[in-house]
């Protein structure tokens, strides 16, 4: 079943089927919807989220697990799961219904105070991070690899290098790539989001009031929740961000790998386009960016130097 077919109607047979407690509640579209995951609003105190795709189904049965025991450590709210929907003859895949958060996904309009944000997301990681992580998930294929080795993309980012070499210094994109690839993770493996992006986060009153969709993550190095600081954040923010977390330069480098890898993606992704700047700013809103995937490469180029 792909993303298109995951419609109100069939969210509502579901509901019905498989919990009828709630099935005289409106189902209604949200601001944004995600990649991995159709989310519908369900009443005005519920949410239903539902994997687009098989390769999402295992962030599932994760976030009833884990979501309640991280909330317990954190300032602010993440979701929480209420009921677990199982897979039919109508929706192959294990789905959720969850408690609905207030708030509107964060943009520059609606953040009272840029730099406090950063803090307050600084502030949220380092919790985050604290959490004791010995009995989680380890970064892997069900979170794509988030909070692990930069390895794993190692090809996948010289070819994208290579696909842009017209519009890039490619010796500079590779002095970036090579800098995140010379450290590891030491120390003991720690949570981590895995997606950190403004899409997943939530303001009330110009402040942030909620992370959501915890689906990548897993324990491991935290450099990969970290993007943000070039794809988001830039000057005083950006220094905020960075002063709130206690990390050391060599994950600050693989987290600009990180963004790289993201960004040379999203720029080629953008470029099989017949109109590559049309795409890249749909893609640029997808993920809640400030800047083009051009744009970004060219800071991480520059932050490095």
């Amino acid at each position: 079943m792909e993303k298109k077919d995951i419609t109100p109607a069939l969210v509502a047979r579901l509901i019905q089927a498989q919990f009828p407690q709630w099935a005289q509640l409106p189902i209604t579209a949200v601001e944004l919807n995600g990649w991995d995951n159709t989310t519908y609003r369900l009443g005005d105190e519920l949410s239903v989220r539902l994997p687009s795709a098989d390769r999402y189904a295992a962030a599932v049965d994760k976030e009833h697990r884990w979501l309640p025991t991280l909330a317990r450590h954190l300032p602010v709210a993440i979701p929480q799961p209420l009921a677990r929907g199982a897979p039919s003859n109508e929706f192959p895949r294990p789905w959720s219904v969850y408690r609905w958060l207030p708030g509107s996904l964060a943009t520059v309009e609606r953040i009272a105070n840029l730099t406090q944000f950063a803090s307050a997301l600084a502030a949220f990681l380092a919790a985050v991070q604290d959490i004791d992580g010995r009995d989680g998930p380890p970064a892997g294929q069900h979170n794509f690899f988030r909070g692990g080795s930069l390895a794993t993309y190692d090809a996948q980012t010289h070819r994208a290098i290579v696909a842009l070499a017209d519009e890039l210094d490619g010796t500079a994109a590779r002095d970036v790539w090579d800098a995140a690839l010379a450290s590891t993770w030491n120390r003991s493996p720690v949570w981590v989001h895995g997606d950190v992006s403004p899409t997943n986060l939530l303001v009330v009153d110009g402040r942030l009031s909620a992370v959501i969709d915890f689906g990548t993550s897993a324990i491991g190095d935290p450099a990969c929740d970290l993007v943000i600081a070039w794809t988001f954040f830039a000057g005083a923010d950006r220094a905020a961000f960075r002063a709130g977390l206690p990390l050391d330069p060599p994950t600050w480098a693989r987290a600009r790998g990180w963004a790289l890898w993201k960004a040379l993606l999203t720029r080629v992704e953008a470029r099989r386009s017949d109109n590559s700047q049309a795409q890249d700013r749909t893609l640029q809103s997808r993920f809640g960016w400030r800047r083009s995937s051009r744009e970004v490469i060219d800071e991480l180029i520059d932050d490095h130097g």
